[in-house]
């Protein structure tokens, strides 16, 4: 598929454009319309005050409010050889901003502890966080599921992707990203897979194909990556995180078969056939869902957070660096 080809995705009536590629491929045709979407075919409605503990941003697809857990498609073609990626954090930020996965229509919030917003600690020489990171959608590590390779229970949340391309990405965009490969994070206990990824609009992306292309033409990055995740959270009084695979990083092929298996634990979850704890499954478009909320529903749940206001001011300790030894 040609890169930025204006195909439009609406939820429950598929309209294609006329094109020389599309009639090579009237077999397909139905199927390559309901998997590609347009990336502006999202918007975000933010409520609250940025840097307060009541902000959210919600999410807008075609026919009006959605989840992006549950409601943008994990895959951005046909070939599910690219992905959409969800930004949480840009690139160099500090505030830990997050999928609230315990919410109605789970809109990005800042995550909370102790009654406290969580800001990433800067440990020298990083400064908040290193590349755009935020998650697929329709993903979700089971956390009573025991992973094979790793030995231990997923994490409870949706698939987290560091996207490296040169680009800082908004908040609450959706990117569609080239996966290349991923760490096994070991975060107290918990599978926590790190997939590194590109935006398949990046400069590089036709240079980056699988992990070990990546030290090639971004010599260290990886290195870079698991230190990071190693220390940060060290100067909160936590221990070193761990990885498995002694730290190594895996290639495409086995990151592609993580995500189709956190994919299939999701597509069980929103249809009800496991338990989803605490999680909310609420959606607006997952036909078949016994989830599925009306446009009625969603905009109630809009209408119930306040309205957008200016963002309050951070603190100057978020700056402030940390020097960790290992």
């Amino acid at each position: 598929m040609q890169r930025g080809w204006p195909i439009l995705w609406r939820v429950g009536r598929i309209g294609c454009p006329k094109s020389p590629f599309l009639k090579s491929l009237r077999s397909r045709q139905r199927l390559l319309c309901t998997q590609i979407i347009r990336m502006s075919s999202f918007t975000t409605v933010e409520c609250g005050a940025p840097n307060s503990l009541e902000y959210r941003m919600f999410f807008k697809g075609p026919q009006g409010l959605i989840s992006p857990f549950h409601d943008i498609p994990l895959y951005g073609n046909a070939e599910k050889t690219v992905f959409n990626m969800v930004v949480e954090v840009p690139r160099w930020t500090n505030a830990k901003m997050e999928i609230a996965t315990k919410e109605k229509l789970n809109p990005i919030k800042q995550d909370v502890k102790k009654g406290k917003l969580r800001y990433v600690k800067n440990c020298f020489p990083h400064h908040g966080y290193i590349w755009n990171y935020g998650a697929l959608p329709q993903t979700w590590e089971h956390p009573a599921h025991v992973d094979e390779n790793t030995k231990c229970k997923g994490d409870n949340d949706p698939i987290d992707v560091c996207e490296i391309g040169y680009k800082v990405h908004k908040r609450g965009a959706v990117v569609q990203v080239k996966v290349l490969g991923t760490f096994a994070l070991i975060d107290e206990g918990e599978t926590d897979w790190k997939l590194m990824a590109i935006d398949v609009n990046d400069p590089l992306a036709d240079k980056l194909n699988d992990i070990n292309d990546v030290e090639t033409h971004l010599p260290g990055l990886l290195k870079a990556t698991t230190e990071w995740f190693r220390i940060y959270k060290i100067p909160d009084g936590k221990p070193e995180n761990q990885f498995a695979f002694n730290g190594a990083a895996k290639n495409k092929e086995f990151a592609l078969k993580v995500i189709e298996d956190t994919n299939k634990h999701w597509k069980e979850m929103v249809a009800k056939q496991t338990d989803s704890g605490e999680l909310t499954c609420e959606n607006t478009t997952v036909a078949g869902s016994p989830f599925l909320m009306t446009q009625d529903v969603a905009n109630k749940v809009l209408e119930a957070c306040p309205p957008q206001q200016p963002a309050q001011p951070i603190s100057p300790e978020v700056d402030k660096w940390h020097f960790v030894k290992l």
